[in-house]
């Protein structure tokens, strides 16, 4: 962005540098008494310089309308930055949350089913030794 700047104060300045020496030379060359032409050369100049003064004065308030829109912009980034991360912070931590929760149903669920084929395979378990004592009995 300096770069730019220092490229337009060049610019600028060439344009203002040409525009005077255009003028003085076409003053010299045009066919008019001495005095006349070195007070044109005097207005012209006069003319010229306050010229050159606005220029530089719209171009340096332009650059600083353009840094100041550049620093609202950059903080504007920043801000829309933090809330982002912000977001993602909290939908990370639910996403945690919920994640935790399912585990522990998930084991409270599957600590049930063992529990469940605990007490299946003791029943088929004491079923079976009656029938076998049964078998046993009458035999």
């Amino acid at each position: 962005m300096n770069n730019e700047k220092g490229r337009g104060g060049e610019f600028l300045a060439g344009f203002i540098v040409g525009g005077l020496v255009g003028a003085a030379i076409a003053l010299i060359l045009a066919p008019a008494p001495g005095e006349e032409t070195r007070a044109r050369l005097r207005e012209r100049g006069i003319e010229l310089k306050g010229r050159a003064e606005e220029l530089s004065e719209e171009a340096r308030k332009r650059a600083e309308e353009a840094r100041k829109r550049a620093e609202e912009l950059a903080e504007e980034a920043r801000k829309r930055a933090e809330t982002l991360a912000e977001e993602a912070r909290k939908r990370a931590e639910e996403l945690e949350e919920k994640g935790r929760i399912t585990l522990e149903e998930q084991k409270s669920r599957l600590q049930e089913a063992v529990e469940e084929g605990k007490k299946t395979a003791a029943q088929k378990k004491n079923e079976l030794l009656a029938k076998l004592e049964a078998e046993k009995a009458r035999s």
